[in-house]
């Protein structure tokens, strides 16, 4: 298989796993809908940043010395959950106040652009999983000796796919904004993506 084929076969293998629900994609739908277009942007950022460094860590070896010490892989896997239910608690705690005003988040904090990027990055660094699929997958794109040059171009795709995947997203979502704006659906919104985020969680916490 010839250089080429194998990028276009790594585009295509990470662009479905890109697009499969998860974590990731519960937030950006949640930070595009209660903050807006911009938010959700920086969230995308904020993955694709995440992606991008599983991929050179899965590249240099970091990756798969975490996927294969179960101690290491643990407290990531802990600290990830941890993260995730803070965000889904906190996503329920505003349905429940309901306490919303047009164009403002119902969030404790302060929304903005870098915050969401954070929570982005931090959401996607803080899953084991992508450690354990970078390391899976990379090696079966790479020859025996791979150059830098290869090495870079499956991370710089893997960035390059993951946001492009959730900017179109956080598009979509946005231009709804006003539909999610109402307060009803604002905190219909929030209940059902916190408890999505606590179920998931929950679901990493326990992930053996």
């Amino acid at each position: 298989m010839t250089n080429g084929m194998q990028l276009l076969a790594f585009a295509g293998v990470l662009q479905l796993t890109v697009m499969s629900p998860g974590p990731d994609f519960a937030l950006m739908v949640r930070n595009s809908a209660v903050s807006g277009r911009r938010a959700g942007m920086m969230t995308a950022l904020g993955i694709a940043v995440g992606c991008l460094l599983w991929a050179v860590a899965a590249a240099v070896g970091v990756a798969a010395v975490l996927a294969a010490s179960a101690t290491a892989y643990t407290v990531v896997k802990l600290v990830g959950a941890a993260y995730l239910l803070f965000l889904g608690v906190r996503a329920v705690r505003a349905a429940m106040r309901g306490e919303y005003r047009p164009g403002e988040s119902g969030d404790d904090e302060r929304d903005g652009p870098w915050r969401a990027f954070r929570q982005g990055l931090l959401c996607n660094v803080l899953n084991p999983k992508a450690a354990a699929f970078y390391v899976a997958l990379m090696p079966q794109f790479l020859p025996e000796s791979p150059s830098v040059a290869h090495t870079g171009a499956l991370t710089v795709i893997a960035f390059a796919l993951t946001a492009l995947w959730f900017v179109i997203v956080a598009n979509v979502v946005g231009a709804l904004r006003r539909v999610f704006d109402r307060p009803v659906v604002r905190r219909r919104l929030d209940a059902i993506m916190g408890f999505v985020l606590v179920g998931l969680g929950l679901r990493l916490a326990t992930d053996r």
